[in-house]
């Protein structure tokens, strides 16, 4: 429940019943009440919005600026009693006197909107502290591009990066086991070569067992090493963490796994990481493929072999046509792409990668121009605007 603190001058004509009506505007519009606290109360919330109701209101603000100046303030306004006057020159002080803040001002719906992003961003950034990313093995060696750091991961989000060994994987794949659930019986149940399923669902148990060991929220594996050492794929393993809400991410690549860890907590939706396939810059769409991804996402799935090897079992899945977001980050959180399309077929080219999905995008110029490595991560919606918001914070 967002959380504001109200300042006004005893001298203004506004009454206590006009501000509260002004919040229970806002609280309607955006779907949850806004609770009025205390200053101390105030200060102790990661995200609260000062609501300036009146001119007349600067004094109280500097009187309070000591407790207030190491904290960016969301500066609510009603464009009524020169409410608005005021929180400029309070943002003009702040901005003076080494402090930060931004007015949120417009009508009632705008505002509400406004009010949401900042919080589902603060809500994405405290979902992500303390929480552990962990890579096994080195990443792919053609990620040549792939850099990362996790002193900027715990500098920026709070996040602990672990790195864990091949063999300590290898080890585990050994004990071949893995725990039964809906996911091992969604993919046994297809009929495809059980016993390539089986040494696909023991990368899994496998795989599961190291993120309990480490306590980890997202791992990425460098999969194309067990290809000619157990001699199957990690597709399956990685589809079912992710449908179990760990982020699970192919070839070790770091800053893919880092952007699935972050769009996730920003949406709340299951993704898909995967390579850009295939532009038509004149027709407006792009195909986007890999070989793993979580079935939750999916309208009907088969399985199949892993595209490049031949061997193993793949995902092989299509889609409801609908809105979706493709975000990519550096991994040291330094620069992000986010941009919205439309998903419009679920293609199938022996030359890809397995899952295949074509998308309508207005623009290619990122991808052609500055991209963001190979990899990218898609979920479902339209969620820009809240991945901007987020990364405000950093």
């Amino acid at each position: 429940m967002p959380a504001y603190y109200q300042i006004r001058s005893p001298l203004s004509q506004i009454t206590e019943q006009h501000m509260t009506d002004y919040i229970n505007a806002v609280s309607q519009a955006l779907g949850e009440k806004l609770e009025r606290v205390s200053l101390e109360q105030y200060l102790a919330e990661d995200f609260a919005l000062l609501y300036v109701a009146s001119g007349g209101s600067e004094g109280y603000f500097v009187q309070a600026f000591d407790q207030l100046k190491d904290r960016h303030c969301y500066i609510l306004t009603s464009g009524e009693s020169n409410s608005l006057a005021a929180s400029m020159e309070i943002l003009s002080f702040l901005n003076k006197h080494g402090g930060s803040g931004e007015i949120l001002h417009g009508d009632i719906q705008q505002i509400a909107e406004k009010i949401r992003l900042i919080a589902n961003a603060h809500r994405a950034k405290a979902a992500l502290k303390g929480k552990n990313l962990g890579v096994i093995g080195e990443p792919s060696d053609w990620l040549i591009a792939c850099n990362y750091s996790p002193e900027a991961m715990m500098e920026k989000l709070g996040m602990g990066f672990v790195k864990i060994g091949m063999d300590e994987l290898l080890a585990e794949i050994a004990k071949k086991e893995y725990p039964e659930n809906q996911y091992t019986q969604a993919f046994k149940s297809k009929g495809y070569k059980p016993e390539e399923v089986e040494k696909a669902l023991y990368v899994y148990g496998a795989v599961k067992r190291l993120c309990q060991k480490y306590d980890l929220s997202a791992v990425t594996v460098r999969c194309f090493d067990l290809l000619d050492t157990v001699y199957t794929t990690g597709c399956l393993a990685l589809s079912i963490l992710n449908d179990e809400g760990i982020c699970g991410g192919c070839e070790s690549d770091v800053p893919a796994l880092l952007s699935m860890a972050v769009l996730g907590a920003v949406t709340g939706e299951p993704m898909f990481l995967c390579n850009p396939s295939r532009f038509d810059t004149k027709a407006g769409t792009a195909v986007f493929a890999h070989c793993t991804i979580p079935t939750t996402m999916l309208k009907n799935f088969c399985l199949n072999t892993h595209f490049e090897s031949g061997i193993g079992v793949a995902v092989q899945g299509s889609f409801e046509e609908g809105d979706c977001t493709i975000f990519k980050c550096e991994g040291d959180l330094s620069r992000w792409h986010a941009q919205e399309g439309h998903i419009i077929d679920t293609p199938f080219n022996n030359m890809l990668c397995r899952t295949q999905i074509k998308v309508c995008l207005d623009d290619f110029s990122y991808f052609l121009t500055k991209p963001i490595n190979n990899h990218h991560i898609i979920c479902r919606g339209k969620h820009a605007a809240e991945i901007e918001a987020f990364f405000k914070l950093l």
